[in-house]
């Protein structure tokens, strides 16, 4: 357990320390509120130094906002347009904003009614802390930000995301991608099924909140099996099966990536970037090295009855970010004894797509998510690429 120490009034004070992004607990903090401009808590938090925070609620993320302002003024070249060359330098400043907006804390303390938040003016977070870290053990000292996240995520957890492709609606837990993207659920939810399938098994390889399973236990499947390796992600599958009344056709295991067994059909739709993430949400998009991709093409083929298929679900915004080649990936798929049936592709309907002031604009402008069918190639090499698209 790691402990932040601060003196105040003259007195040392400690608490523990908690970070669900790892961050070490900071050596240097100061006692801040309202009487702190924005100016000297940018150069504060820029130096290292943390600000615990004990103003009032609202003005704590005033204070905020004003350092995110001062942290996103750009540098004055990305890239030249190149997204290849703007990524790394995109993804350093995103980096030192999280590093800086990450040292404004606040104190959350226990008491009989569960975590409370221990500034003026500060809303419940009792039911939102409890959702993310359990039951409160004690006071503790966190950054704003993953409060904020925090509090974000149980209001995602308690209206819902509506999808579509379900006529039902899906609820995130803290720490879990939500589906907002609908595009990649659409594939799935409209792919036409292998042969083998009549009302077989399905698996859904890193289920997330269980969205992609629940797709697949509607269209007919009798049994589905659900896994991760997050134990927030296995909770979250289990809720929402149960919210849609699928319980009984839906199995969540894990944590790990394949079950034991063969499968009718076998989903997976692994994070589309392979880099580094740098927080535990980022885990839905950023992959180091692709491993999860990697293993799911290696894997595939042993794990399919004859006639089974298996549909990967990838962005190409590697590609276009100089992170991944076509040549690499069809490669990878030939190595692992398996051959493209069909690729369905859809353009992204996100607002980022079409922002262009995001540094990454071209890529995303470029980019499109396909649904590759997978089946085994009973000759070794790969047979030729059919595409339909939407």
């Amino acid at each position: 357990m790691s402990t932040i120490r601060w003196t105040e009034t003259d007195t040392p004070r400690s608490a523990r320390w908690h970070s669900e992004n790892g961050t070490p607990p900071p050596r240097r903090v100061l006692v801040v509120d309202e009487g702190l401009n924005a100016a000297t808590a940018h150069r504060l938090a820029c130096e290292g130094t943390a600000l615990l925070w004990r103003g009032d609620f609202p003005r704590a993320r005033r204070l905020l906002a004003a350092l995110g302002r001062r942290v996103d003024r750009k540098p004055a070249r990305w890239g030249e347009d190149d997204p290849a060359a703007s990524f790394p330098l995109h993804r350093r400043a995103r980096g030192h904003r999280a590093r800086v907006l990450g040292k404004l804390l606040v104190p959350v303390d226990a008491d009989a009614g569960g975590h409370r938040l221990d500034v003026p003016r500060a809303p419940d977070v009792r039911r939102a802390c409890a959702e993310a870290y359990g039951p409160p053990s004690g006071p503790v000292v966190v950054a704003l930000t993953e409060l904020l996240g925090v509090l974000g995520a149980h209001q995602w957890r308690t209206k819902g995301v509506p999808v579509p492709a379900l006529g039902a609606r899906i609820h995130p837990h803290y720490g879990v991608f939500s589906p907002v993207r609908g595009e990649y659920v659409d594939l799935v939810a409209r792919a036409p099924l292998p042969v083998s399938a009549g009302r077989g098994t399905a698996y859904d390889l890193g289920t997330g909140t269980g969205v992609l399973a629940a797709v697949l236990a509607r269209r007919g499947f009798d049994r589905v099996v659900a896994t991760d390796i997050s134990p927030r992600a296995l909770a979250c599958a289990r809720d929402n099966a149960r919210r849609l009344h699928l319980a009984d056709r839906i199995d969540v295991l894990g944590p790990g990536l394949f079950p034991d067994g063969r499968a009718d059909l076998v989903v997976c739709n692994p994070p589309w970037v392979p880099a580094r993430p740098t927080s535990a949400l980022e885990r839905g998009v950023y992959d180091p090295g692709g491993g999860m991709l990697h293993e799911f093409l290696a894997r595939l083929a042993a794990h399919l009855v004859p006639g089974g298929e298996g549909w990967l679900v990838l962005s190409d915004l590697a590609e276009h970010l100089g992170l991944r080649t076509r040549a690499d990936l069809l490669a990878r798929v030939a190595a692992a004894g398996l051959r493209v049936v069909d690729r369905i592709d859809t353009r992204p309907r996100h607002s980022r797509a079409r922002d262009t002031a995001d540094p990454l604009h071209p890529a995303r402008a470029a980019e499109v998510t396909s649904l590759w069918r997978l089946a085994v190639d009973p000759g070794g090499a790969p047979g030729p690429v059919h595409r339909s698209g939407r």
